[in-house]
């Protein structure tokens, strides 16, 4: 495809002008110049065999939209009759998510007449901003343009419903800028979304529009990377986070189902993909409802889960040793344990991994016990800070301090982002298995440098599910030409959490026994040999209503004098 690199040009003349009416000059000369790019580019021609959207929408926030209130990220703006292009934005994530388009999904659910003339207008007027260069620089930042390309295409049946032939020209051209835009996209950070979705448009868009046919082969070669890169061996994710596996299915899942619509498979990279990713997806399952809060998992949106498990033929689970992707799972009966037995990600995968090396979540049947608080949302960044520490997991914390580094702010987060960085370094793990029961043992070095301790902690579960068997050990570490590990372990005090699911009540007895109540009556009862539990208050930031209370159990020893704890939880009758 011949194409005319605009931008470079474009941002030295926004350096050179100034004032006003110079600025205008200069809108009109960027109106010019991208028509000039139609006339060199491939353009495209027609929009037919849209991938399908698996992200269920709300026709409640259809109305919403239809009554001018826009809720992203946290944030709410009433429009009251201007274009909500137009209007300030309150927050960098809110404007993302307006310019991503990916509402469309709500009035598509709606299916109402006022919802396709609504979504048309809408288009229209960002396709009216865009075109005298009027909107937000976020408006092009390249994973928005990816996702609001894909928005597009996939609904495009809802808002091109009657349309004219004036608009359908007008969007015909701005889906040829999108791709030539994209095809020069580079991500910055490889491994990241980002990358699978600027690829997944490419590849919607080869498939949707017949001028971009030819496109097909490349598109897929430039996923076919991606998933090489993101996807591991055991169907993990390079970030580490679970909820990261339902994003990339939802992304490519509809592009194989509409090669196969087009009479053309999909490659064997993408297949190959999904068939790993579909089993892990399950492995991370707790309950009934969710993923196992770890690395980035907040509010999870159920009905995607669902939908994206739907789509699986084959319907296996994954074993239970997920070494490549650093977690373990242990079942037996309706008892299931997923364990973080690995180090952080890279820096660059980071952004929303968390301090919670040998962290556990277990659930019974339909009911979460003990979990992670969970990822805040984007607009609430203080709590974004306190759930990716160390104590906000079902794990140890020696002094208050968390396993790894969370950089949060400060220059240093402005320079690489707000990521994760130290930390342990090595996660031995062993699994052992033998007539029903499972066992894993790992430790971590993460309070080698600081505090010369190795976290070791063993998970036990009996056969038929009935019991949890814990036992959690700091031991010294010696290196004598070290100044650090050869000084003898001080008077540390160390806590062993274990944060409720908010559905669960705990009641602390005199005998020093804590009971556990789920809704349904389920009970569960928590002994530890030799500390008294305490029950504490904790907060839970992965309710989809936003950070509400819970409790913990917490138990506390010094690193000195009492460096083993053993616990249990056990099933009443």
């Amino acid at each position: 495809m011949l194409s005319l690199s605009l931008d470079p040009l474009l941002q030295d003349l926004g350096g050179l002008v100034a004032g006003e009416a110079v600025g205008a000059c200069a809108r009109r000369l960027n109106a010019s110049l991208r028509r000039l790019a139609g006339l060199i580019e491939t353009a495209a021609d027609d929009l037919l065999a849209a991938p399908h959207d698996l992200h269920p929408g709300r026709p409640d926030e259809a109305i919403e939209i239809y009554a001018g209130s826009f809720r992203f990220a946290g944030h709410t703006v009433e429009t009251r009759g201007r274009s909500v292009f137009a209007v300030a934005s309150p927050a960098r994530d809110w404007c993302r998510e307006l310019n991503g388009f990916e509402w469309l999904r709500h009035l598509a659910a709606a299916d109402m007449p006022v919802s396709r003339l609504n979504a048309r207008a809408l288009v229209d007027d960002w396709l009216a901003l865009d075109a005298v260069d009027n909107l937000p620089r976020l408006a092009w930042d390249a994973e928005t343009a990816a996702r609001r390309l894909i928005s597009w295409l996939t609904h495009a049946p809802l808002y091109l419903d009657r349309a004219d032939t004036a608009f359908r020209s007008r969007l015909l051209a701005s889906i040829t800028r999108h791709v030539g835009r994209l095809t020069r996209f580079v991500p910055q950070d490889s491994g990241t979304l980002a990358g699978i979705r600027v690829a997944a448009a490419l590849l919607a868009a080869a498939i949707a529009v017949p001028a971009f046919r030819r496109q097909q082969a490349a598109a897929m070669r430039r996923l076919d990377a991606e998933l090489k890169r993101q996807v591991l061996i055991d169907g993990g994710h390079a970030s580490r986070n679970p909820a990261a596996i339902a994003e990339v299915l939802a992304e490519i899942l509809p592009l194989r189902d509409a090669l196969a619509g087009l009479g053309r498979p999909a490659s064997p990279t993408m297949m190959n993909s999904i068939d790993r990713m579909m089993p892990m997806l399950r492995f991370f399952r707790l309950g009934e409802t969710g993923l196992a809060r770890f690395h980035g998992v907040g509010a999870v949106d159920e009905a995607l889960i669902a939908a994206v498990l739907a789509a699986d033929d084959a319907g296996g689970t994954a074993h239970g040793n997920a070494s490549h992707s650093g977690y373990q799972r242990l079942q037996s009966g309706t008892t299931a344990l997923v364990v973080d037995c690995g180090p952080p990600p890279p820096p660059a995968l980071a952004r929303e991994a968390h301090a919670s090396c040998l962290a556990f979540e277990f659930a019974s049947g339909a009911n979460r016990f003990v979990v992670n608080c969970g990822h805040a949302a984007a607009h609430l960044p203080d709590w974004q800070a306190a759930g990716r520490a160390t104590a906000a997991h079902s794990t140890v914390t020696v002094a208050e301090t968390s396993s790894a580094h969370v950089i949060e702010r400060g220059i240093l987060a402005g320079l690489i982002g707000r990521t994760v960085v130290g930390g342990p370094r090595q996660v031995p793990v062993e699994r052992r298995e033998h007539a029903g029961s499972v066992a894993v043992t790992a430790h971590h070095d993460g309070y080698a440098r600081r505090f010369g301790l190795v976290h070791e902690r063993t998970l036990r579960l009996e056969a038929g599910g009935r019991r949890i068997d814990g036992r959690d050990r700091l031991e010294a570490v010696r290196r004598d030409d070290d100044p650090v590990l050869r000084r003898p372990v001080a008077p540390h005090p160390y806590h062993v959490r274990f944060h409720l699911d908010p559905a669960i009540r705990a009641h602390g007895l005199d005998s020093g026994v804590v009971m556990l109540m789920a809704p349904d009556g389920e009970a569960w009862e928590f002994r530890a040999d030799d500390c008294r539990p305490r029950v504490e208050e904790s907060i839970y930031l992965a309710d989809p209503a936003g950070p509400c209370r819970t409790e913990q159990i917490v138990l506390e020893a010094s690193a000195d004098a009492e460096p083993e704890q053993r616990w249990s939880f056990t099933r009443l009758r």
